[in-house]
């Protein structure tokens, strides 16, 4: 089964890809006149999203598409996810990570309570207008989670999707930065990462970037019978 992903351009030349439906319901306002991100299928979104003038690239178990007058990133969308979206993880995995992206976003930001970092608890971050931190647009992106420690001290969240540890790293670097630059007003601003799995790789490159901390999750399902069922 081939899967659909939205590939967003970035400013540091890099790619953001998403499950096409999910892109879509965080942005009702590119939904194809007639179509539902919910109900509708992915092919007729797909066509819908065409009509509107958005580039489709094709490989064997992928449909990237493209926002009109994004046709050049296809040089780039190969040079990062390759002709069949290889990576150091499988397709189906990368799928499941991308699917399970907003659930896990909005999982962290419902139960601060019991995600301390450094010992201390977080809370949502809310700004003067009331915008909360999910998805926290700044100048240079959005940022997936942005809280504030018992302190009052910034922390981003970076939920590492199927990307390098370099880009992972620098994204959050930037974020920090901005948010230092902006709104700390001289408070201390850590960052964490969460990931599926902590690679080597990005082990070593958080070692010499400060006040980054790197978290895994993991995901159980039970299934177990109500107790009127148990004989």
């Amino acid at each position: 089964m081939k899967r659909f992903n939205v590939v967003i351009p970035r400013e540091d030349g890099g790619i953001e890809v998403y499950p096409m439906k999910e892109w879509l319901r965080q942005h009702p306002d590119s939904i194809p006149a007639g179509l539902d991100p919910t109900f509708s299928t992915s092919h007729q979104l797909r066509n819908g999203l065409r009509t509107l003038g958005w580039s489709v690239q094709e490989t064997a178990t992928e449909e990237r598409l493209m926002k009109p007058g994004s046709s050049q990133l296809e040089a780039t969308i190969e040079a990062v996810l390759g002709e069949e979206g290889e990576g150091n993880d499988s397709a189906e995995e990368n799928a499941a990570a991308f699917e399970l992206e907003y659930q896990l976003r909005d999982f962290i930001a419902q139960n601060f309570s019991a995600i301390p970092v450094e010992g201390k608890r977080l809370r949502l971050y809310v700004d003067s207008t009331g915008r909360d931190g999910v998805e926290y647009p700044t100048a240079v992106g959005p940022i997936d989670i942005l809280a504030v420690d018992e302190e009052e001290q910034f922390v981003v969240f970076e939920l590492k999707r199927a990307r390098s540890p370099d880009h992972t790293i620098g994204q959050l670097a930037r974020y920090m930065g901005w948010i230092s630059e902006t709104i700390a007003r001289g408070k201390k601003v850590r960052g964490v990462i969460v990931a599926k799995s902590i690679s080597k790789n990005l082990h070593y490159s958080v070692m010499v970037v400060p006040n980054v901390s790197l978290f895994e999750y993991k995901i159980k399902f039970e299934l177990n019978k109500p107790a009127s069922s148990q004989p």
